[in-house]
């Protein structure tokens, strides 16, 4: 499981999704936005498979952070997870899918799920011993609800620098691909513009190697905040295309590039400029 379920990693750069065709398919459409269809495609498995049950739970949930929507879907899946949950690997994954959703519901939704999500992240850690293979992930997330719904700048560094070595540990470079953005962003707050670059290049770099193509427009456009003006316009200009060309995601991205023919957020989302490029 790689930062939002199925793990495209691996000494073939794709991991699970290189061992079974229908992982592979998974991946292909989870990588272009294709979230309902992905989970379409897991929904026999899902209701005997708690694996599989909670894989598809992660896709809808990445459905609603990239659409501001869908919350009800996300909600029944995960629910079906925590459900089927047996041991306490499974129950730990279910409970830090549990965090993720309410962090995102928070940041995106019409509610403040502040203390659900530090509840279940909470859960998670207490579930997992300090080398479990769910650790960098967790530590990810906590990092997140740090960063953007707590506002404590310096335990987000810390959890995401956890999350950035356990993830090169395990050869997760999808979510090594979020940890490098969110350290950069952290490090231009800081004024440390090569570092920032560094780390938005890094990022940038492995979500064009992985094929996650839904996630190189918010690469595109967090690399432009250290480039030079007419760089910086190029990359928005390429993100803006990309954005238009999935459907108008991820939705907070494309508002604040003004993406051509994409949906505005719906009424309730609490997406503002203090989330620009540091939601996920």
């Amino acid at each position: 499981m790689s930062e939002h379920g199925w793990d495209p990693s691996g000494p073939d750069g794709r991991g699970r999704a290189a061992a079974e065709e229908p992982g592979d398919t998974v991946w292909r459409l989870r990588s272009r936005g294709c979230w309902q269809e992905a989970a379409e495609l897991l929904r026999p498995t899902a209701e005997h498979d708690p694996d599989a049950a909670l894989g598809r739970a992660e896709l809808l949930i990445e459905q609603c952070l990239f659409t501001a929507a869908h919350w009800t879907q996300a909600e029944q899946a995960l629910r079906l997870a925590e459900a089927m949950a047996s041991g306490t690997e499974q129950r730990a994954a279910a409970a830090c899918a549990r965090g993720f959703l309410a962090y995102v519901a928070s940041v995106l939704g019409p509610r403040d799920r502040l203390d659900e999500a530090q509840a279940a992240l909470g859960r998670t850690s207490a579930l997992l011993p300090p080398d479990a293979p769910g650790r960098p992930l967790l530590d990810f997330r906590r990092g997140l609800v740090a960063e953007n719904l707590l506002r404590d700048r310096s335990a987000a560094w810390i959890a995401y620098r956890r999350a950035h070595e356990g993830a090169g540990e395990r050869g997760d470079e999808l979510l090594r691909s979020y940890t490098w953005r969110h350290l950069a962003a952290l490090a231009l707050s800081r004024g440390e513009r090569g570092n920032a670059r560094e780390g938005f290049d890094a990022s940038l770099r492995l979500r064009e190697q992985l094929g996650f193509t839904v996630g190189v427009a918010p690469a595109l456009a967090a690399l432009a905040e250290v480039s030079e003006p007419p760089e910086a316009a190029r990359l928005r200009a390429e993100a803006a295309r990309l954005v238009a060309a999935l459907g108008g995601v991820p939705v907070w991205l494309a508002r604040q590039l003004g993406a051509t023919g994409t949906p505005g957020p719906p009424p309730a989302g609490r997406i503002t400029s203090e989330t620009r490029g540091t939601i996920s």
